[in-house]
C-alpha cells in the first residue's frame, strides 16, 4: 500500500473524486502544511494557520500508479487558481502536493511541467515535503458520499 496527500480546494469534492478509483484503497480528509498541531477546521478556516484541506489516499500501486494519481490530480481541479478553487477562497485551498518519498516528488514536479502546456494560465500548484496530517472532524469524512 502507497499513500498520496494532495490538497486541490475543498477536501469533500476531491475525497470523493479520488475514493471512486479503481485500486484506491482508503481515502481521508485533513489538514497539513501549516504550523499549528491538530488544527480544529474554524482555525484552518480563519487563514492564521496555513494548513491546506487535504486529502490522504492509499492506493495499491500494482493497480493505480502514484503517477496515475497525479494525473488525475490535474483533471479535478484547476491548478492555475492561486488559493482558491472557485467560489472557496482562501490559502486553505490552495494546489498543492505534499510528496512523501524523492520519488514522489520527481514524478509530481515532471509531472507538473508536462501538463502545463494543458493550460492557458501558469499553474500554481506547490510542491512540498509531506509534513504531519491531522484528521478532520467526523463530519468532514465522507462528506459527500454519505449525503448522496
Amino acid at each position: 500500500m502507497t499513500k498520496s496527500l494532495i490538497g486541490a480546494g475543498c477536501f469533500w469534492g476531491i475525497e470523493e473524486y479520488f475514493r471512486k478509483l479503481e485500486g484506491v484503497i482508503d481515502t481521508k480528509v485533513g489538514y497539513s502544511g501549516g504550523h499549528l498541531p491538530n488544527p480544529s477546521y474554524e482555525e484552518v478556516c480563519s487563514g492564521t494557520t496555513e494548513h491546506a484541506e487535504v486529502v490522504k489516499i492509499e492506493f495499491t500501486e500494482k493497480i493505480i500508479s502514484f503517477n496515475a494519481i497525479i494525473n488525475h490530480f490535474w483533471k479535478c481541479h484547476d491548478p492555475t487558481q492561486l488559493n482558491r478553487q472557485g467560489p472557496d477562497v482562501g490559502r486553505q485551498y490552495r494546489s498543492v502536493i505534499f510528496y512523501y518519498t524523492e520519488d514522489q516528488r520527481i514524478i509530481a514536479e515532471q509531472s507538473k511541467i508536462d501538463n502545463q502546456s494543458l493550460f492557458n494560465n501558469k499553474i500554481v500548484t506547490e510542491i512540498t515535503k509531506a509534513d504531519s496530517f491531522y484528521f478532520a472532524e467526523d463530519y468532514h469524512q465522507l462528506y459527500i458520499h454519505k449525503r448522496a
